[in-house]
C-alpha cells in the first residue's frame, strides 16, 4: 500500500521517494526530509507573496529567454502559463520547505522549478527540465535576492501603505473633531502646560508622515533587480541582454505599474542585503511610532477612576475572567506586542545580513520570512488600530476641564510679569492647598481677577507666545 502513495524521482544524488500526487521533484523532496525544523513553510501566510514573486521571476524569465530566442516557443509558453498560476497562487499547497533550510535558498527555488517543469510538462505535452528550461538564465543565487525585493514591494504597496494611510487619515479626521479640544500637557509624565488634543493626535500624523515618505524613498530601490547575475554576480550562464529584458518582463508584469530595472552592480546584490536592512531599519521605526501612539492612547484610557481617564476607549471585551465589569485597553495592547516582535525581526535581519561573505549572503531565507513578517504584521496592526481605537475612542471633556483648572503649572505664563521665583512659590502653595493656580496668584499677586483669567486662559496658552 505505501509504495502506491508515493513516485520514485530522480536527481544528482540519486533517487527519492515523493509523494504520488505533489507537483515537487526530487530536490524538493530532499529539503522536506533535511529540514523539519520549524514547520513554518515559505507558503506561511506573511511569505505568500514571496512565493508569488518566485512565480512572477520565472515567468519573466521565461518571456526573456524567449525573446532571447535561447527557448523554444512551445517550452516558453508552458513555463509562463504554469508560473502565472503559481504567482496567482493556485499551487501554494505545493511548497513545503521550512523556512529555515540552505541559505541560499536553493531549496526554495528548486521547488518552484520543479512544480513549475511538472506542470509546463503537461500543457506543453513535452518533456520540460526543472534545471534547464524553467532555471535557464538563473540561478538561486540571484533569484532569491530578486524574490526578496519583489515580495516585499508587492506587500509594501498592497498591504502596508494602504493600512499607514487609512491610519493617517483616521487620526486627522479625530483631530479635526478634536479642535479647540484642551488638555493638560505632559512631560516625564507629569503634568505640563496645556495642549489642544488635536495637536497631540496631529504630532503623532506627523510621525507617520515622516516614516511613510522614508519608506517611499526606500522602495525604489527593490525595483532595481539582482536577475542576471547568476551564480556569483558575473552574469555566467545568462545572455549579456537577460537582466534588461527580465526588467522589461517584469514590468509587463506589474501591468507597468512598477518600472523594475536591473541593479547597478550585482556582486553587490548578491553578496549584501544592505536594502533589506534599510527597509526594515524604518520598519522597527514604524513601529516605535506605533508604539509611542498606543502607549498614549492607553495612558489617556486609564482609569476610569483612579487614572486620567482624559479618553474612553471603545469597549470591545470583558478585560477580566475575575474581575466583573473591568474593560481594558486591548488594541493599543495588541499593537505594542505586535511592534515588539518587528523590533525583534529587524534583529534578526541585521545578524542574517551580516552573513554576507564573499559573493553570497547565506541567510536569505530567514530574512524573507523576517522581512515580509514585519511589513504584514505592522499593516494588520495599523488596521485595527485606526478603526477599532482612534476611530472610535470618546473624550472625557470634564476630566479634561477638572484636571486644567488644577493645574499649578499654569502659572508657568506668569513668569514674564512675576518672575519665575514668584510663579515657583505660587505653584508649589497650590499644590500642596489643592487649590486653583488662579486663586492663588490672586492672593499673592498684585493682579487682578480678570486680567489672571485672561493670563491663564488654558485655550490662549495652547498657541503659544508672551502672555500679556
Amino acid at each position: 500500500m505505501a509504495t502506491k502513495r508515493f513516485r520514485i524521482e530522480k536527481d544528482s544524488l540519486g533517487e527519492v521517494k515523493v509523494p504520488k500526487t505533489a507537483l515537487w521533484g526530487a530536490q524538493t523532496q530532499r529539503a522536506v526530509n533535511n529540514f523539519s525544523i520549524s514547520g513554518i513553510r515559505m507558503d506561511f501566510p506573511f511569505t505568500k507573496s514571496f512565493v508569488s514573486s518566485l512565480g512572477l521571476i520565472k515567468d519573466a524569465a521565461a518571456r526573456a529567454n524567449l525573446r532571447l530566442k535561447l527557448l523554444p516557443g512551445k517550452k516558453a509558453k508552458a513555463i509562463s502559463k504554469a508560473a502565472k498560476e503559481v504567482w496567482q497562487e493556485k499551487h501554494n499547497k505545493e511548497f513545503p520547505v521550512d523556512v529555515f533550510q540552505t541559505g541560499s535558498g536553493t531549496s526554495s527555488n528548486m521547488n518552484v522549478n520543479e512544480v513549475i517543469a511538472n506542470l509546463a510538462t503537461k500543457y506543453a505535452k513535452t518533456p520540460i527540465n526543472a534545471n534547464d528550461d524553467v532555471n535557464m538564465s538563473q540561478s538561486s543565487n540571484d533569484v532569491i535576492p530578486t524574490a526578496i525585493k519583489v515580495s516585499a514591494h508587492m506587500d509594501l504597496t498592497k498591504k502596508l501603505y494602504p493600512a499607514l494611510d487609512k491610519l493617517m487619515s483616521e487620526i486627522e479626521k479625530k483631530a479635526k473633531s478634536m479642535e479647540g479640544v484642551v488638555k493638560t500637557g505632559r512631560t516625564h509624565l507629569m503634568d505640563a502646560m496645556p495642549v489642544e488634543l488635536s495637536d497631540e493626535l496631529r504630532a503623532w500624523n506627523s510621525q507617520l508622515s515622516s516614516s511613510r515618505k522614508m519608506l517611499g524613498v526606500i522602495e525604489k530601490r527593490f525595483l532595481e533587480l539582482p536577475q542576471g547575475g547568476t551564480a556569483v554576480g558575473s552574469g555566467i550562464n545568462a545572455h549579456k541582454h537577460f537582466a534588461k529584458y527580465f526588467a522589461q518582463e517584469m514590468t509587463k508584469l506589474s501591468g507597468n505599474k512598477c518600472k523594475c530595472v536591473p541593479s547597478e552592480n550585482f556582486f553587490h546584490e548578491l553578496s549584501a542585503q544592505d536594502c533589506s536592512v534599510q527597509l526594515s531599519g524604518e520598519l522597527r521605526n514604524l513601529a516605535v511610532i506605533l508604539m509611542k501612539i498606543s502607549n498614549d492612547l492607553r495612558w489617556m484610557n486609564s482609569g476610569p477612576l483612579s487614572g486620567l481617564s482624559e479618553i474612553e476607549l471603545q469597549a470591545l471585551q470583558p478585560g477580566s475572567s475575575i474581575m466583573p465589569g473591568k474593560v481594558n485597553p486591548v488594541i493599543p495592547e495588541a499593537v505594542t506586542m505586535a511592534s515588539a516582535d518587528v523590533i525583534g525581526n529587524d534583529l534578526t535581519i541585521t545578524v542574517a545580513a551580516q552573513a554576507g561573505n564573499f559573493q553570497l549572503n547565506v541567510m536569505l531565507p530567514v530574512i524573507a520570512y523576517n522581512l515580509l513578517k514585519s511589513i504584514n504584521i505592522l499593516a494588520g496592526a495599523m488596521n485595527v488600530l485606526s478603526s477599532k481605537a482612534i476611530k472610535t475612542f470618546k473624550v472625557n471633556k470634564k476630566n479634561l476641564e477638572a484636571s486644567l483648572a488644577m493645574n499649578p503649572i499654569l502659572v508657568t505664563a506668569l513668569n514674564p510679569i512675576i518672575g519665575y521665583e514668584k510663579a515657583a512659590e505660587i505653584a508649589k502653595k497650590a499644590y500642596k492647598d489643592g487649590r486653583p493656580i488662579i486663586d492663588v496668584a490672586f492672593e499673592e499677586t498684585d493682579l487682578s481677577k480678570a486680567k489672571l483669567k485672561r493670563l491663564l486662559d488654558p485655550a490662549k496658552l495652547t498657541k503659544g507666545g508672551i502672555s500679556k
